[in-house]
């Protein structure tokens, strides 16, 4: 059991893949914060009523990896999410990679090294993993060669369900000055959401997933009001969670990880021209 969580910590939170062609450029180590976290009118009134003041708790320091494609752009840009194991090759170089090499700058935010947490899976730490995604999200939109109308967020797993967190239509992203054009959350915890969204949303899930099951997907898009941005929701027949990682097959009474290669190629796929639609090629 020891082993399989270490595995699970490794690859459950992360995604790999492999059609890819050569990175446009090495990966760069920078340094922002997190957006300030702004307390709420309902807790301002509360601090008032009380003879308080309350003012905005400033950023964590953060690390993250920025890539690019060749060229001066202004180029649409990805901020990219791991998951509660941290992070890990998967996501910073082969998604990364990838990313870059279809067009788009590319920044993968590190959560954990700054604040000396090495995973979260067992839920001891709180981790405000929305506030990091507009700190990476104010951080690109500064740079020349970034266009700060085209940034989308993606997450995987725990990254996925902190995506459509923050991107949750009435949520925290209406207190951000700067927002998001599109959001894509692989195998996300859809019980944590709504549905309703700011933006263009797509999810990504495999139709066996016993971890962050597809049924709550597909009973959250049922429920859904209606308002907001459109979402897309992908449900891969047999395949299960981490289905994207090649040659993984393991687990327990509890779940079961396993890849499959239609469900992975099919959902790199839907991710490239959900991307072009978003940014309007």
């Amino acid at each position: 059991m020891g082993l399989l969580k270490n595995v699970y910590y490794l690859v459950c939170f992360t995604t790999a893949g492999y059609l890819y062609t050569a990175p446009a450029s090495a990966d760069q180590p920078v340094q922002f914060e997190s957006a300030a976290s702004e307390p709420t009118s309902f807790q301002v009134r509360n601090a008032q009523q009380n003879g308080h003041v309350l003012k905005a708790v400033s950023g964590t320091p953060l690390q993250g990896y920025l890539m690019r494609p060749p060229g001066e752009g202004p180029f649409p840009a990805i901020v990219v999410l791991h998951g509660c194991s941290g992070l890990f090759p998967s996501v910073k170089k082969t998604w990364s990679e990838r990313l870059s090499s279809w067009g788009y700058v590319v920044l993968v935010v590190d959560s954990f090294s700054t604040r000396g947490i090495k995973e979260t899976c067992d839920g001891l730490h709180s981790v405000d993993r929305v506030y990091d995604a507009y700190g990476a999200l104010d951080f690109l939109s500064k740079d020349s060669f970034v266009d700060p109308q085209r940034i989308a967020l993606m997450g995987f797993s725990a990254g996925g369900s902190a995506t459509l967190e923050a991107l949750q239509l009435g949520g925290d992203e209406r207190l951000m000055e700067r927002k998001f054009k599109a959001a894509i959350a692989y195998y996300p915890d859809c019980s944590a959401t709504n549905g309703d969204m700011a933006v263009p949303t797509l999810i990504l899930i495999g139709e066996l997933d016993d971890r962050t099951p597809s049924k709550k997907c597909q009973e959250m898009m049922a429920q859904r009001s209606g308002k907001g941005s459109t979402v897309q929701l992908d449900v891969y027949p047999g395949a299960r969670h981490a289905f994207d990682f090649p040659g993984l097959q393991t687990g327990t009474e509890e779940y079961r990880m396993e890849y499959n290669a239609a469900a992975a190629d099919q959902s790199i796929s839907a991710v490239r021209a959900f991307l072009k639609e978003a940014f309007n090629g």
